[in-house]
């Protein structure tokens, strides 16, 4: 049974967003899914809180920058329907949600895919820079995030998954399930302190993918004197990987989501497509 039914999209004004539409769509019509692209952003009040001028009401002001910048939404939206992409359909939140309220329409799909935060420019941004993962944590919903430079030519084709024996590498492989079942090739990094744990480890994940008409190859992953994060970039590129499936890790302190050190490096270094859980 394919458990990917339901896709939810984070729709913005970025530039890099008509890829995330075209991604949730193709996945959509490979998995017979449904596909809503959500628009969420920044409530204008908290990106401009200042308050009136005797040249400007800035309750005005704000009221006019939401109402551009959700028709600009729209447009990209509008645009991508008419380049047959019919599966999506429309659906936003209220100008003042914040992050809980694009967590509660999360909890009811399958699938999240958000996109990759963009490296400061001079656009002012629609979302928080801790946007992706906030959305990730909070849900606990499995999401595929797209990098802000682009989609490789297939998704799925060739996977990556980092494996540790964790909760939330269990939850991103059982997530990934119906993309490995169908990839080319499945390559697996198994994490391990010592040899007879890696090796322990790669005969119990072989089984159970194995169960699941799923045949990988199998690594061990070896981060010692490296970056757990670049490694797995690495890994993604040496094996021309297109999709990468791991878990995230972080907590939340002090407000703001504090990600463990791979999850952060790939979140901020990503080339490829990501699907996390946490």
């Amino acid at each position: 049974m394919n458990p990917i039914r339901s896709i939810l999209v984070h729709l913005d004004t970025s530039a890099p967003c008509p890829a995330r539409l075209r991604l949730a769509h193709e996945l959509a019509q490979r998995l017979d899914a449904s596909a809503t692209a959500l628009f969420a952003a920044t409530a204008a009040e908290a990106l401009m809180p200042f308050g009136d001028t005797p040249e400007y009401s800035m309750a005005a002001v704000r009221a006019e920058f939401e109402a551009d910048r959700r028709l600009r939404a729209r447009a990209v939206f509008d645009a991508a329907r008419t380049q047959g992409l019919d599966r999506l359909q429309w659906a936003e939140l209220p100008s003042a949600a914040g992050v809980p309220a694009v967590v509660a329409r999360a909890l009811y799909a399958d699938l999240l895919v958000l996109g990759q935060r963009q490296p400061r420019g001079d656009q002012m941004p629609d979302v928080s820079a801790d946007f992706v993962e906030s959305v990730l944590v909070a849900s606990g919903r499995p999401a595929l995030v797209v990098p802000h430079i682009g989609l490789p030519e297939t998704v799925g084709r060739t996977v990556l998954v980092a494996w540790k024996e964790t909760r939330e590498a269990a939850r991103a492989v059982s997530a990934a399930l119906p993309l490995l079942q169908a990839a080319e090739a499945v390559h697996v990094l198994i994490g391990a302190e010592d040899e007879a744990g890696a090796r322990a480890a790669s005969e119990s994940i072989e089984a159970w993918l194995d169960h699941h008409g799923v045949k990988p190859q199998l690594h061990r992953f070896d981060v010692a004197g490296a970056s757990a994060g670049e490694l797995l970039l690495s890994e993604a590129a040496t094996r021309s990987a297109d999709l990468l499936v791991m878990g995230c890790y972080g907590h939340a302190r002090a407000r703001e989501w504090m990600l463990g050190g791979a999850s952060r490096t790939v979140l901020q270094s990503m080339t490829l497509p990501v699907l996390m859980t946490h």
